[in-house]
């Protein structure tokens, strides 16, 4: 039996992917190292605990550093947590004993891919974004073959071990598996979500304009968990502070799980978030409409050219989070007005995510 060890920091083509192995193969074991708590401050539990457990996989809880190019106190708390994380990545593999690594990027996978080196183990890395971060530069030298979305990032790996697959799309955001709540017709349906963690930054906004927004739309709302701001009981108070009509046209929740999003998205007309690579892709295979709030430091202004490459084909429109909340609501009246001409400008992109990049790094793994 096929033993495979997955770690790294994007769990949506990290699902992706799982699926496919798991159909590929039937004889086959997964693990999965990751981070039992979303954030090293807090005792939330992750999303990818929740998801990966659910699927009844075994979930191994690693504590790793991270290299940083701000100096700050949780900049030197995060390097002093480097020897940490290697030293437990080492009885990781060494007691796990792994035929394959498969790596997902992040700081939690270098010390993994490195010890597999040093076991004579194979691993395989998947990059997602256009500019590598450090992470998977590191990675990159002990991989065996390294997965690519965007072909611009080849040039930033050994051409004889990158292969371009694309970013593997999840097959849940196309199927309708559970209905977390029902949504009657009649208004459209604003999505809006900060991803799994959700944003502290948008849901701000959302707290300025979500009175007026309820008057139009149907909103969906997913906030994330994250308590050090509390947004989630505040943006509930908020609710509960509507008109009896109002409350039901608007939806909250901390996060919606793997069986529920493919409802979600196909209720949705418009999205509002953050512009990562998962949710980029995921608007493309599905065709929606966006308005993007690129996270100011993402890396490589990564969420700042994937908002462009979609307000260049006129599919979306950017908003940037330090604009006022009276401008993005200007945006999702003026989007919505014009939403079946968004929707046409799908054909305009000038990048197409490959449909089968779970089938092309499950075949190179299992190979």
């Amino acid at each position: 039996m096929a033993k495979i060890l997955i770690t790294g920091g994007h769990l949506a083509p990290a699902l992706a992917v799982i699926e496919e192995l798991k159909k590929t193969k039937k004889n086959i074991e997964i693990i999965f190292v990751g981070r039992k708590y979303a954030l090293d401050s807090e005792k939330t539990i992750s999303l990818e605990y929740k998801e990966i457990t659910k699927l009844k996989i075994p979930f191994i809880s690693l504590t790793a550093g991270r290299l940083t190019r701000v100096l700050t106190l949780r900049s030197l708390r995060n390097f002093l947590r480097l020897p940490i994380g290697f030293f437990n990545a080492f009885f990781i593999v060494r007691d796990q004993k792994p035929d394959v690594v498969l790596s997902f990027g992040s700081y939690l996978a270098v010390p993994i891919v490195f010890w597999a080196y040093l076991f004579k183990i194979p691993s395989f890395t998947h990059e997602q974004t256009v500019r590598p971060g450090l992470a998977n530069i590191i990675i990159s030298l002990f991989a065996k073959k390294i997965f690519v979305a965007f072909p611009e990032a080849k040039h930033y790996f050994n051409p004889g071990k990158t292969l371009i697959t694309g970013n593997p799309v999840r097959k849940s955001i196309f199927i309708v598996k559970k209905i977390p709540f029902p949504i009657a017709p009649g208004f459209p349906v604003i999505y809006i979500t900060g991803g799994s963690l959700g944003s502290h930054s948008i849901n701000e906004h959302i707290k300025k304009i979500i009175p007026k927004l309820v008057h139009d739309f149907i909103v969906i709302h997913q906030v994330g968990e994250t308590k050090e701001y509390g947004d989630y009981e505040g943006l509930l108070k908020i609710k509960q502070s509507l008109p009896r009509g109002f409350q039901n046209r608007y939806f909250l929740s901390k996060h919606f799980f793997e069986d529920e999003i493919g409802y979600i998205y196909s209720r949705s007309d418009l999205i509002v978030g953050r512009a990562g690579a998962n949710t980029f892709f995921e608007l493309i295979a599905l065709q929606k409409p966006a308005i993007f709030i690129p996270l100011p430091w993402s890396a490589g202004r990564e969420q700042q050219r994937h908002a462009e490459i979609f307000a260049r084909a006129g599919c979306g429109e950017i908003f940037h989070q330090v604009e006022p909340s009276t401008k993005l609501l200007r945006l999702i009246n003026s989007m919505i007005k014009n939403i079946d001409l968004y929707k046409k400008n799908f054909g305009q992109l000038s990048i197409q995510n490959p449909t089968d990049g779970d089938k092309k790094i499950a075949a190179a793994v299992l190979t």
